[in-house]
Order: structure tokens, then C-alpha cells, then sequence
């Protein structure tokens, strides 16, 4: 390809603009920040529950893990949390379980 033509598609397109690679950056980052702030580190204020903690007690719940059911191994619940609802790897569902389990960290 050759620099005559890419120029000339260049000049065709309208909507491209020259932007500073450390702006675009800044923003970008703060941005991704804030959404991951808000959507994800943050507890809810209507139940103090991460979205993590919400899919563990969903899986719970769905696979009847219920109070008055003999215990399970914490790694079946990891599992199935893992492969259904949250993707990520398992020691932040690993550390919720530990949370959630601690009375006086869920107040």
C-alpha cells in the first residue's frame, strides 16, 4: 500500500480526529475506573452486597445449600459460582465467602 493512497482514504474519512495519545489515556482510564467503582467495588446501599456476593448467595440458593442442609466443601461452591456467574477467577469469590461468614465484617 502505498502512502499516497492511504492519505487519500485518510482525507475521505471525516469523522477521524487528532487526539493526544496521554489525554486519551487519562480519560479513558478514569473513566474505566469510575464504572468499576461504582458497578463492582462499591457495595449497594439497599443490602451492603457486592455483586459477588449476590452471585454466591444466588448459587446457593439455586443449588439448595440451605442453612438446614449438611455442609459443602467451600471449593463445590467456588465452582459452581466460577463456571455459572462469575468468571473471573476464584480467590475474590474465595475471599467474599470468607467476608460473608465473618459476622462482624457484614453489619
Amino acid at each position: 500500500v502505498s502512502d499516497n493512497n492511504i492519505n487519500s482514504e485518510v482525507s475521505k474519512a471525516d469523522n477521524i480526529s487528532n487526539i493526544s495519545l496521554v489525554e486519551e489515556m487519562k480519560k479513558s482510564y478514569l473513566d474505566y475506573a469510575m464504572s468499576v467503582i461504582v458497578s463492582r467495588a462499591l457495595p449497594d446501599c439497599r443490602d451492603g452486597l457486592k455483586p459477588v456476593h449476590r452471585r454466591i448467595l444466588y448459587s446457593m440458593n439455586e443449588s439448595g445449600y440451605n442453612f438446614n442442609k449438611p455442609y459443602k466443601k467451600s471449593a463445590r461452591i467456588v465452582g459452581d459460582v466460577m463456571g455459572k456467574y462469575h468468571p473471573h477467577g476464584d480467590s475474590a469469590i474465595y475471599h467474599s465467602m470468607v467476608r460473608m461468614a465473618q459476622n462482624f465484617s457484614m453489619r
